[in-house]
């Protein structure tokens, strides 16, 4: 009781009503050692049902409109996932539905049946790699030591942030190099397959677009983002057979991954809204086409709780 009440206080509807949107990627099978942000399974199912006792659950885009409207309820939330892993489909879903959550996925359709997105390649090419010294020097992205787990992370995200914000082709041609050094062969599972998508959105769940190959928006030319997004929502709807009406933006960091042009081309494809990785909650002034969305990282119950209500402040 107490929680709903703190919660209420911060978030009381109507006009006054905050809309915490809360961002996933993946949900594992079992705690991965190079993968200490991304939740387990057991992990997601606690964090989803402490989401339906304590908070009221609405998929995104009626939760936006409710809120344009001055008529949220009280302790708004709408979860989302990015990028469009295989795991939301098998893992997550029936976490889901067990607790009666509606969720949003945003997918990148490039990806769908055995593609692998760069940042995935280079976690499994380093987690794959012998232990010792890793000199990737010829590809730009230096020197490094490798042993355990902490040792692999910090050099896999060295690289992710070295390679991030390259030229796409630049970059996807470095990486492609990188795998080569890999001692096994890379997963080729990790992203879903269109029939998982459909099977998503038929237990009603609410499907977004992603763009078509996850760029950066803000390092390509107009006309390359504008093709990037059509494609992705023209890729989707296609496979649904039905409108989609809300957006997340690669990366998502305003003013650094997407620009002021690149909300407007998003308004002009015709979707209702769309979500950064901006901190925050949204609030009916809120910009629809650049909601802020929250990451609560706690792994234990209460302080999973206490993230979300000093996230609404």
């Amino acid at each position: 009781m107490l929680v709903k009440a703190l919660l209420s206080l911060r978030s009381p509807g109507g006009q006054s009503g905050r809309l915490s949107i809360l961002i996933y990627h993946r949900v594992l099978p079992a705690p991965d050692p190079l993968l200490p942000g991304e939740p387990d399974a057991l992990t997601f199912q606690w964090q989803m049902r402490l989401v339906a006792r304590h908070f009221r659950p609405l998929p995104l885009a009626s939760a936006i409109n409710l809120m344009r409207e001055g008529r949220l309820p009280s302790r708004a939330i709408s979860v989302t996932f990015d990028d469009g892993y295989a795991d939301n489909a098998d893992l997550a879903l029936p976490i889901l539905r067990d607790q009666g959550i509606p969720a949003t996925f945003f997918v990148a359709t490039a990806f769908l049946g055995g593609g692998r997105m760069f940042n995935d390649t280079v976690i499994e090419t380093v987690r794959r790699l012998p232990a010792g010294r890793l000199d990737v020097s010829e590809l730009g992205f230096g020197c490094h030591e490798l042993g355990d787990a902490p040792s692999r992370i910090r050099v896999y995200s060295e690289i992710i942030r070295q390679a991030k914000y390259l030229p796409q082709q630049e970059r996807d041609q470095r990486v492609t190099q990188l795998a080569t050094q890999a001692e096994q062969p890379l997963p080729d599972d990790l992203m879903m397959r269109p029939e998982q998508v459909l099977t998503l959105r038929h237990a009603g769940m609410e499907i977004g677009g992603h763009t078509h190959s996850h760029p950066i928006l803000a390092q390509l030319t107009d006309p390359e983002a504008e093709r990037e997004i059509h494609r992705g929502r023209d890729e989707l709807e296609a496979l649904l057979g039905e409108r989609i009406s809300v957006f997340a933006y690669p990366n998502g960091k305003p003013g650094q991954d997407y620009h002021d042009q690149h909300v407007a081309m998003v308004e002009r494809a015709g979707f209702d809204a769309a979500v950064s990785t901006a901190w925050g909650a949204a609030k009916p002034g809120s910009d629809r086409f650049q909601l802020p969305r929250f990451t609560p990282w706690d792994r234990s119950p209460t302080r999973f709780l206490l993230r979300l209500i000093r996230n609404l402040r």
